[in-house]
């Protein structure tokens, strides 16, 4: 297993992964999370909230947050990203708005790291912007739905 963890060298010292050798290929990665309210609460941020859109600016943050993953992650390489999407859906079953972002290059490494940081900072856009309303609001299920791509092959989360 320690093997798999390619951002250690064999002494252990972490290391960002050398890609030269890899070919250039298309990659995609999705991702999704949720923000999770009380019912009224839900009810009042879809209504609006005095700072605004909440699902607006969240997807443009959202945005934001792909492009600076390699600022963030100290081991990400910064990538060129080609297509980028974040959306923010409201979900009245449960009661939550769910964040999806799809993230697309074409280079020598993946770009889950930038899908799942678009969904994690739309996410906190979203508590941010609400938190006056309901503080005991979660963030859940941040994950990566699928990748295509690269040597890893491909990669689709059964639900």
């Amino acid at each position: 297993m320690a093997d798999d963890l390619t951002h250690f060298d064999e002494q252990g010292r972490t290391r960002m992964v050398d890609v030269s050798a890899k070919a250039e290929t298309e990659r995609r990665a999705v991702a999704r999370g949720r923000v999770v309210f009380s019912r009224a609460s839900f009810e009042k941020v879809r209504a609006g909230v005095k700072k605004g859109d909440v699902a607006s600016v969240a997807e443009l943050a959202g945005v934001m947050g792909a492009k600076r993953t390699s600022d963030l992650i100290p081991l990400c390489h910064p990538l060129p990203i080609t297509g980028l999407t974040v959306r923010v859906v409201p979900d009245e079953s449960a009661p939550a708005f769910v964040v999806t972002a799809e993230v697309k290059t074409t280079g020598k490494t993946g770009v889950e790291m930038e899908a799942l940081t678009a969904v994690m900072t739309a996410c906190l856009t979203i508590y941010d912007m609400a938190k006056a309303v309901d503080k005991s609001m979660t963030i859940e299920g941040v994950e990566l739905v699928e990748k295509s791509g690269g040597k890893s092959g491909d990669f689709k989360r059964a639900d």
